[in-house]
């Protein structure tokens, strides 16, 4: 017999959370798109904690329990052997998920440096909390204590905290990644625990497609794969370069010096970054690139794997600007084409184009394959100010080389006015 009263308080839920969803989505700035995503990765681990703990405390509820009654004493219901392994996997998945994506909120919204916090002897300790959060599991099988469920929980956020800290922001997008997928394996577990093979499957495949996405990233930004899962793989970012920046040579453009070089080039190539989004400067991006096409240039566009502050954080923004999806190029696709390219027009991508992460190995991106833009004829490069330093904490080279020019300026303002230069 249905219950009339259950369904109505589900159906109330879930119209209040859909409402809060849609609201929350409508009013977000496309800039703050990461942080966005990074708090629904917590919600979805907290989810699960609760879940876990709703299970744990009322297991017949979830049909995961018989019912024993002891010779003297009061009735209890012991959790079958199979979903004390489920409750203790979703619950740690859960909480490391949810610990992890508020610090990830955090450092992507500014309340946290970008910079990694390197504590002392952090992966011994990640190392003991995860062997003593895999023996408590185990142990949980044969004796479901309170103290065991809870020691678990303390623990797994602990170890999210922890796991996300060292991180810098330079790697941010990869950690993003890699949290999308803590949370589909987070969902999947408790649909185990609830006996729901949609949760399951949703779950396994947010799970892997996340995982996935992570490892592609990792080879992209020649991360290790397993670092990245151990937490602590950036590095300090001391490294700024051989000198201050207002101590060394650098030459200023205007939107009229653009548009002219732009203008007479055979060959354009935009290396959109963060930059573009603070601006939300895509739509008059691509009115400049309409405009070079219509003088016979042709304009593609260069994506870094990494660009922005999440996975496809650019070609969110380029779609959303009708960018032609054949105009828009993968960084292995488009790096050997800078060599022979006459300008390359950078608007607000600092790390994925400093010529750094190549050649200098105290450099917090040294390794990370990054767009050679310095091989171009002129690199045309629109950034606020002088002063300023990308996400990684380090300064640009590229910004210092003969053949660039910085345009210093709001990007969407600079864009604009050289949209106006090439009427």
């Amino acid at each position: 017999m249905i219950d009339w009263t259950t369904v109505v308080e589900i159906l109330a839920a879930i119209g209040v959370g859909a409402a809060i969803g849609l609201v929350t989505a409508r009013r977000i700035a496309m800039t703050a798109m990461p942080q966005l995503v990074a708090a629904f990765h917590s919600l979805v681990g907290l989810a699960a904690v609760l879940v876990g703990v709703a299970a744990y405390l009322n297991p017949q509820a979830f049909g995961i329990s018989d019912l024993v009654i002891p010779l003297i004493g009061q009735p209890f219901a012991v959790i079958h052997p199979v979903s004390r392994i489920e409750l203790g996997l979703g619950v740690a998945i859960g909480a490391i998920t949810f610990s992890g994506s508020v610090i990830a909120f955090l450092k992507l919204n500014g309340n946290m440096g970008g910079k990694p916090i390197m504590l002392p002897g952090r992966h011994v300790i990640n190392i003991a909390l995860l062997a003593g959060i895999l023996g408590l599991i185990a142990y949980f099988v044969t004796d479901q204590s309170a103290w065991i469920f809870w020691t678990i929980t303390v623990l797994s956020f602990v170890i999210g905290f922890l796991l996300i800290v060292p991180i810098g922001g330079a790697d941010m997008p990869v950690v993003v990644s890699m949290l999308n997928s803590y949370s589909g394996w987070a969902a999947a577990a408790m649909g185990f625990t609830l006996h729901n093979s949609a949760m399951i499957i949703t779950g396994a495949l947010v799970g892997s497609s996340g995982a996935i996405l992570s490892y592609i990233m990792c080879r992209a930004m020649n991360r290790s794969f397993i670092s990245v899962i151990a937490g602590g793989f950036g590095q300090s970012s001391d490294a700024g370069g051989p000198a201050a920046a207002s101590d060394r040579p650098w030459k200023r453009g205007s939107a009229e010096d653009a548009a002219f070089l732009m203008s007479q080039a055979e060959q354009v190539i935009i290396v959109p970054g963060y930059g573009m989004a603070v601006a939300q400067a895509q739509h008059v991006l691509r009115e400049m690139g309409d405009k070079l096409k219509a003088e016979g240039v042709r304009v593609k566009y260069a994506i870094h794997p990494v660009a922005g502050r999440m996975p496809g954080h650019m070609n969110v923004l380029l779609a959303e600007a009708n960018v032609p999806y054949d105009d828009v190029f993968e960084l292995e696709d488009i790096n050997s084409e800078f060599a022979q390219t006459d300008v390359a027009f950078v608007i607000g991508a600092n790390d994925v184009t400093n010529p750094a992460a190549k050649t200098d190995k105290s450099s917090p991106i040294y390794g990370m394959p990054v767009l050679d833009v310095e091989k171009a004829k002129t690199v045309l490069f629109i950034k606020r100010s002088m002063g300023g330093v990308g996400y990684a904490g380090v300064d640009n080279d590229l910004f210092y080389r003969d053949n660039t020019m910085m345009l210093l300026a709001d990007a969407k303002k600079m864009v604009e006015d050289i949209v106006k230069a090439l009427d």
